[in-house]
């Protein structure tokens, strides 16, 4: 899942980069607030973490604006503020929660990934599909009763198609979601991954489709009639 840190303390955006990264998230990360309402405009993340005393555009205008647009991103609110009135605004504003500098990274990281829960499958950490279940918040898949050994990206592709399951996705959405800004993405990468995981699932009967110039479909094996145009 991706997640856009907004901080301009380049220490403690490294540091928030670097631990979210290693829990398997895609992380992007601007320093000011003008940049942010920029891109924000633009793109969408699965959440969105928030600092108030940014330069150029205050933090809570960011929000402000997001929410104007309609935008219904989760946002995590960090400042170093501690007053009850900051809070409360913040909040008012749209903002699904809010930590107060300093914290824990661990509590950080589970606020991080209940909120996209919430955000994405109604608050509950599993993804069902026939015989497959994936536990978004331990990053473990499950064919049945045995666990299915699967990449970091592997498990990102896998995700992305549960959520989005009778739904076709197409590479350029599965790219975005599983690359940040500056990474290169080879021109067959996605590929080689849908390849990977669509070996491991064909035990279940469950099986990645391909629909030819439009992306990838999971569905039931025993739900789908073969059609033209469409591959295994």
């Amino acid at each position: 899942m991706k997640v856009l840190i907004v901080e301009d303390d380049p220490v403690l955006a490294d540091g928030l980069t670097r631990t979210l990264r290693q829990a398997d998230f895609v992380v992007d990360c601007l320093h000011d607030g003008k940049q942010a309402d920029h891109v924000l405009s633009a793109q969408k993340y699965d959440l969105v973490i928030l600092d108030l005393g940014l330069p150029k555009l205050d933090g809570l205008e960011v929000l402000k604006r997001m929410r104007r647009r309609d935008s219904a991103m989760p946002v995590l609110i960090l400042t170093a503020r501690d007053a009850l009135a900051d809070r409360v605004k913040g909040l008012d504003l749209g903002a699904d929660d809010y930590l107060t500098k300093p914290f824990d990274l661990p509590e950080l990281e589970a606020r991080v990934r209940a909120l996209i829960r919430r955000g994405q499958s109604g608050g509950s950490s599993i993804l069902s599909h026939g015989a497959l279940t994936l536990d978004t918040g331990g990053r473990r898949a499950m064919l049945g009763s045995a666990p299915l050994e699967l990449s970091s990206r592997e498990l990102g592709v896998l995700e992305i198609l549960m959520l989005r399951s009778g739904r076709v996705v197409n590479k350029e959405q599965l790219a975005e979601q599983l690359y940040g800004w500056g990474e290169e993405v080879g021109s067959n990468a996605i590929e080689v991954y849908v390849h990977r995981l669509r070996k491991k699932l064909e035990p279940s009967g469950i099986v990645i489709r391909t629909i030819r110039g439009l992306g990838y479909l999971l569905e039931k094996n025993e739900q789908v009639q073969r059609q033209p145009g469409v591959n295994t």
